[in-house]
């Protein structure tokens, strides 16, 4: 490997470390190093473990599993999906169905793989199988019930 990408390499990962929240987005390491450079490195990390793809451009700071030793998700699938549509710009909400079973016009919980968007998404987000979806959102939610 070149050493400029070494180097690159290195920034990245002393940028992910210094880095509160667990969402990592693509955009976040433009500034050191061309596209290219920057997806291959990481797609080096990905593959060592540092971070998990969730979607295009998207990753999170991976954990250890106590169970199998294997690197996993560091919270649930939709809190870091939220995570991430905050990053984007993108305002996320409650579903028509969340907004039922809240008011106790339904029993039927929201399985919480639908996330309600005020924009189009067109992404496809997921992780081990497991995918969200996004829905209209029926009403938005508060910054403070999205937890960053």
């Amino acid at each position: 490997m070149k050493k400029s990408q070494e180097t690159l390499l290195s920034r990245m990962s002393t940028r992910i470390v210094r880095k509160r929240n667990d969402v990592i987005l693509r955009q976040d390491f433009l500034d050191l190093g061309g596209y290219d450079q920057v997806v291959r490195c990481l797609l080096r990390l990905v593959k060592a473990g540092t971070l998990l793809k969730i979607g295009q451009g998207i990753y999170v700071r991976a954990t250890v599993s106590s169970l199998d030793a294997r690197p996993s998700l560091p919270g649930s699938l939709s809190s870091l999906v939220l995570e991430a549509m905050k990053k984007l710009g993108i305002p996320t909400g409650l579903t028509a169905m969340e907004i039922k079973y809240n008011e106790g016009k339904t029993t039927q919980v929201p399985t919480g793989r639908v996330i309600g968007v005020r924009k189009r998404v067109r992404r496809r987000i997921g992780f081990d199988g497991y995918s969200i979806s996004f829905d209209h959102a029926a009403e938005s939610i508060p910054a403070h019930k999205i937890g960053h």
